[in-house]
């Protein structure tokens, strides 16, 4: 029997997209984030690893006219919905989306062989597994704790994966726990310069949930931490510029790539 799904809308309503409603990853408030870190006037071939049903890659379609999208996910019935996902959301996106079946982990030969080939992105998406394992209570789902928890290599191998797809110059664009700063940077500087990190407050006046970080491949610019970014309002609703990103907006923070 089909396990049962929903039909969920992203950036006000613009994307319809369907999501396991009771197993494995659901994408949200993260995934749109993620994909407004990509500025304006981003162009060029563009990589979500770790895709799940491809929010990220539908919303950065969504806002940029002139980006292809390579969606990278594993699961076999995760596929599928991202399969449905992209005949859904064909006729105002267009023919612009690919999947490449393929496990982030495996060997290289593998991922050249469906379809993520060196060098040839200008930019890498992804959200990878970022709960380190023994940290807090495991979803029941095996799909829903695979998609959360990384063993203590993983961060390492995507971001090395990651900065093999990048041509000369491209971007990698990531999000992280905040508590996890440390270990993302030591992974990111042996590859990437540049690095620009924006802080994800719940709330103004409390510590950062989430960290959004973009490096450039070759860039010899130093560290900057970005004036941070307030989600909600004390009475919980989303503040102005977070409901705006909601709806389609790019954040509006200062990248320097």
């Amino acid at each position: 029997m089909t396990d049962p799904t929903t039909i969920d809308g992203f950036l006000g309503g613009r994307l319809q997209l369907a999501q396991p409603a009771d197993r494995g990853h659901r994408a949200g408030l993260d995934a749109v984030m993620l994909a407004a870190a990509l500025p304006e006037g981003s162009r060029g071939r563009v990589a979500d690893l770790g895709a799940g049903v491809g929010a990220v890659g539908f919303c950065v379609a969504a806002r940029l006219g002139d980006v292809t999208v390579t969606f990278a996910e594993r699961a076999p019935a995760t596929l599928e919905l991202l399969a449905r996902n992209i005949a859904a959301n064909a006729p105002a996106l267009g023919d612009r989306f690919s999947i490449a079946a393929v496990d982030i982990e495996a060997p290289a030969a593998v991922r050249e062989a469906a379809g993520l080939t060196p060098a040839a992105f200008d930019h890498v998406l992804m959200n990878p597994p970022f709960h380190a394992a023994g940290r807090g209570r495991a979803s029941p789902d095996p799909a829903r704790a695979e998609a959360h928890v990384a063993g203590p290599e993983t961060l390492e191998r995507w971001v090395r994966v990651a900065a093999g797809l990048l041509g000369a110059r491209g971007t990698l664009t990531m999000i992280w726990r905040a508590d996890g700063l440390g270990d993302v940077l030591a992974a990111l500087d042996r590859r990437f310069g540049g690095i620009d990190v924006l802080p994800l407050f719940p709330h103004a006046f409390e510590p950062a949930g989430r960290v959004i970080l973009r490096g450039r491949i070759g860039s010899r610019a130093p560290l900057a931490l970005l004036p941070g970014f307030v989600l909600h309002e004390p009475d919980g609703g989303f503040t102005p510029a977070a409901a705006a990103v909601l709806a389609g907006a790019p954040l509006p923070a200062l990248w320097r790539c």
